[in-house]
């Protein structure tokens, strides 16, 4: 099982366990995780579960879908180069022990 750092802007951290073929949205709202809203129940229609991949794990985790996340993510607060949707993040085994910041605030 692949755990997943979720890091709230105030440095706050809090480790989940999920499935793998898990997305990390599912895994922050299936644990109350705070700041992971997921308003489109992971389906790509809203940046409510917008996030910053580490940079250490960038690499593995790749970059936002051009297709599916840029143009929502557009939207979202803060937007950077390591901004995701964590929907669209499948949690795996070579994602084991991930590590997300969150923004101060989703929209």
């Amino acid at each position: 099982m692949p755990s997943v750092h979720y890091i709230d802007s105030s440095g706050h951290e809090v480790e989940v366990e999920a499935a793998e073929g898990m997305s990390a949205m599912q895994a922050a709202v299936d644990n109350g995780v705070a700041g992971i809203d997921g308003d489109c129940g992971g389906n790509a229609a809203c940046a409510t579960c917008h996030v910053f991949v580490d940079p250490a794990w960038l690499d593995r985790v790749g970059p936002a879908d051009p297709d599916v996340e840029l143009q929502l993510l557009e939207l979202a607060e803060g937007m950077q180069d390591n901004s995701r949707l964590a929907c669209q993040i499948s949690l795996t085994a070579a994602l084991d022990g991930l590590r997300l910041h969150m923004p101060a605030a989703q929209f």
